[in-house]
């Protein structure tokens, strides 16, 4: 688990293809790797990698041919910046909110455009997930936790501050721009929960006319 507080920003030292996954070899930058063991969890870009080697400031991961495909770290080269967050532990502040760092879809940047000292960003999420985001909830972007100030069907916007374009990959968005999403844990949960019984039946899912039946929509 994580917070959504970045702690460093890091560069891509090589991706090496193995067939249909991938080994990742990361410079850690600020992050600090004394405390990291081999097979802890850090989150690179909102992404929840294994650290199987660990030289000096440097670690590796491996990459399943599932995360390659659900994510954007595929298209990751040599050189490019990535949000890094260690692992949170019992004693670690929860400044964002809780963030598996396990993508749920990748999202497109639309816009961006200054306000104030800070910048309002307009992403649109895949289809499916529109129904996890809402206005004023919370929304993990390449693992950085953000709250969303408007929602439009599938669009959504954000209101990021100066703190977070400074340590952050956020500062090189611009539109076009493909980005790890991962909704709020309780969203996903609550769905889930919402189905009661029918969560054991093949294909349920949340319907209007469910919602309309057991009281929950007019």
């Amino acid at each position: 688990m994580f917070t959504g507080i970045v702690q460093a920003v890091g560069r891509i030292a090589a991706l090496e293809r193995r067939g249909a996954d991938a080994r990742v070899r990361i410079e850690a930058g600020g992050l600090g790797l004394g405390d990291v063991a081999l097979g802890d969890s850090i989150a690179v870009n909102g992404v929840c990698l294994t650290a199987v080697e660990i030289a000096g400031e440097v670690f590796a991961a491996d990459v399943s041919a599932e995360t390659l495909a659900r994510t954007t770290l595929g298209g990751l080269a040599g050189g490019d910046p990535v949000n890094l967050e260690k692992a949170l532990t019992l004693s670690t502040p929860l400044g964002g909110h809780l963030v598996t760092g396990h993508v749920d879809g990748v999202g497109e940047v639309l816009a961006r455009r200054g306000e104030g000292r800070g910048e309002r960003l307009r992403l649109r999420a895949p289809a499916a997930l529109a129904r996890y985001i809402a206005a004023k909830g919370s929304i993990a972007v390449d693992g950085v936790s953000l709250t969303v100030n408007a929602v439009e069907g599938a669009e959504f916007e954000l209101m990021i501050v100066p703190h977070t374009l400074e340590r952050t990959i956020i500062r090189h968005y611009a539109p076009g721009r493909r980005v790890n999403l991962e909704v709020d844990i309780v969203a996903r949960y609550l769905e889930r929960l919402l189905l009661g019984e029918r969560a054991a039946e093949p294909g349920a899912g949340l319907t209007l006319e469910f919602l309309r039946e057991h009281g929950f929509a007019r």
